[in-house]
């Protein structure tokens, strides 16, 4: 008996609650387990959101519970009654013990990515040394010293480039004028050759300053490596991302204020985050799924530090300010106001982003893009 396909659409869903349920769980268990350590009193840890199914266990005053909505999970700190997040015990602490919770549940996520990638380095390898030479621009340094398109270079001025790549364009900068010795690969031979960073005009007729004249990227091989060296990867790519999300972000503020063109893609919801889900499944199976996991969890950890109404970043300002007075804490009712207020906002725009993740979704716009 033949069985039956699953439909794309169920994968998909069921995945992005795995995913989500993941990133969520680990996030509350930051601020859990380092409550818990700073002696903050915490009423219930939940599996899942309410309303309650069933008490699993209690154990030091703290119940831990199954509920109903099966993703994630929340804190619930001592003397808040049925609310979630903000007040009772965690409100009545030390300001730095409340910066430590509240900054320990992003870092969490910013560890869980760290993890995956370490694991997936681990599982498939890790990028050869060294950056590929994609295209030599005619009548610059880099045509003059001989580079063919393809060539792997694993040395520059007399420093190996590994695979941190800009170090390539730091040399370069550093050295104007200056002959480099330079060590390729190319083929089945290794090549040594020198290079003279100056000025070069790109085939559009851009002119740079100093410089080599060539395009590259990372080394396409990948090599087998040992777990504490797939973990150092792991670590440096995790940094490497988070650079370019910091980068992302700064370009899309930008953009709003008119400063620099807006980034490509714009802003992706709940949906169109459900929908990528299954565009990378599809497309690349458990090691795609993963990865979108890990780049999710360092959006989560980034987004979830800034200082917006009703998010981590917003509690951990208000802390610092109450630090920076010594103490003196802001009255409750108006903080309470500011996160309100900003939470009826970020729900607002959530339900803008919404609409836009389903005309997309109706016009059969790809998240990820590609035809």
């Amino acid at each position: 008996m033949e069985s039956l396909p699953i439909p794309n659409g169920f994968v998909t869903l069921v995945a992005f609650f795995v995913m989500l349920g993941l990133l969520v769980l680990v996030h509350e268990l930051g601020h859990f387990l380092t409550a818990v350590w700073l002696g903050i009193k915490v009423d219930e840890f939940g599996l899942g959101y309410p309303p309650r199914a069933l008490t699993l266990f209690e154990r030091n005053g703290v119940k831990y519970t199954l509920n109903w909505l099966p993703i994630g999970g929340f804190v619930r700190f001592g003397g808040e009654g049925e609310t979630l997040y903000g007040v009772g015990s965690l409100s009545q602490a030390a300001p730095w013990k409340k910066i430590l919770v509240l900054v320990a549940g992003p870092l969490m996520n910013l560890v869980l990515a760290f993890l995956i990638f370490g694991a997936l380095f681990a599982f498939k390898g890790i990028p050869a040394d060294g950056a590929r030479i994609d295209k030599v621009y005619p009548n610059t340094p880099a045509a003059a010293a001989g580079f063919q398109s393809g060539d792997i270079m694993l040395e520059l001025g007399n420093r190996a480039i590994g695979r941190n790549l800009s170090l390539i364009g730091q040399i370069g900068r550093r050295n104007p004028g200056v002959a480099l010795p330079v060590l390729v690969q190319r083929g089945e031979q290794q090549l040594r050759l020198s290079v003279t960073p100056g000025p070069w005009v790109d085939e559009q007729g851009k002119a740079y300053e100093v410089g080599f004249g060539f395009s590259y990227g990372a080394n396409p091989q990948i090599v087998q490596a040992s777990l504490p060296t797939a973990m150092a990867t792991g670590f440096s790519y995790t940094w490497e991302v988070l650079g370019r999300f910091v980068g992302g972000l700064g370009q899309m503020i930008g953009g709003w204020f008119g400063l620099n063109p807006a980034p490509p893609g714009g802003v992706t919801g709940v949906v169109g985050i459900a929908r990528g889900t299954g565009e990378v499944i599809q497309r690349d199976g458990l090691v795609g799924f993963l990865q979108w996991t890990a780049l999710i969890s360092l959006n989560l950890f980034l987004v979830n530090l800034l200082p917006i109404p009703a998010l981590d970043g917003s509690h951990i300002m208000f802390s610092l300010i109450e630090l920076a007075r010594r103490g003196k804490k802001i009255p409750p009712e108006k903080e309470a106001m500011v996160h309100a207020v900003g939470f009826m906002m970020l729900m607002g725009l959530m339900v803008i982003i919404t609409v836009s993740d389903v005309a997309n979704w109706i016009g059969g716009a790809p998240v990820l893009g590609g035809q």
